[in-house]
């Protein structure tokens, strides 16, 4: 499947999904996020859900009561040049929406990519590879390229993959794993 068939599927797919939905598909992936064998983390880098994504706020909730230690750090993204930071945030730390509406941390403590062991990717659908379709700018394929080779990278969907990607290029970063309501997929 080519990524631009696959944005407007699952997009599709998405909008015919209702709250009600997506708030059981959460709870389910909550669950089977829970059986993945985690070493220990000591920073976590993780998006704040935009509407019909998948929402990480559980996953981070369970992550912070497993590691009370835990730094937590979302991304600020830069538009003109499609990069990203990771920014720290504690509870306390408000979010703003961006001029695409996702949400952002008003916090000016910016972690290291080399820091992260591991990033929750947003994602509109993966194949049975690993390769994710994002939103088309590269802002994660890019950040991951300067983080450690042993990062845990994660991908949460609401539907099961696709068979394959068939215009995958150099630059795109397979997941570890991919989580979906119904299970947990390795890489």
């Amino acid at each position: 499947m080519l990524k631009s068939d696959a944005r407007k599927i699952f997009a599709e797919k998405r909008r015919a999904t209702t709250s009600q939905q997506r708030m059981k598909w959460d709870d389910l992936v909550l669950i089977q996020f829970q059986n993945l064998a985690l070493p220990d983390i000591n920073v976590l880098f993780t998006y704040a859900a935009m509407e019909m994504e998948v929402n990480t706020d559980p996953i981070v909730d369970y992550l912070l009561f497993r590691n009370p230690g835990l730094q937590v750090a979302y991304p600020v993204c830069e538009f003109e040049s499609y990069t990203m930071k990771a920014v720290a945030v504690t509870a306390d730390t408000p979010f703003i929406k961006n001029k695409y509406g996702t949400p952002e941390p008003e916090s000016t403590e910016i972690i290291t990519p080399d820091s992260i062991d591991m990033v929750i990717i947003p994602l509109l659908c993966f194949d049975k590879k690993g390769y994710r379709v994002g939103y088309g700018k590269g802002f994660y394929d890019k950040y991951l390229l300067h983080t450690r080779p042993d990062i845990i990278k994660i991908g949460l969907s609401y539907y099961e993959p696709v068979d394959e990607i068939t215009d995958r290029n150099e630059f795109d970063v397979p997941l570890n794993y991919c989580i979906t309501p119904g299970r947990m997929y390795e890489f």
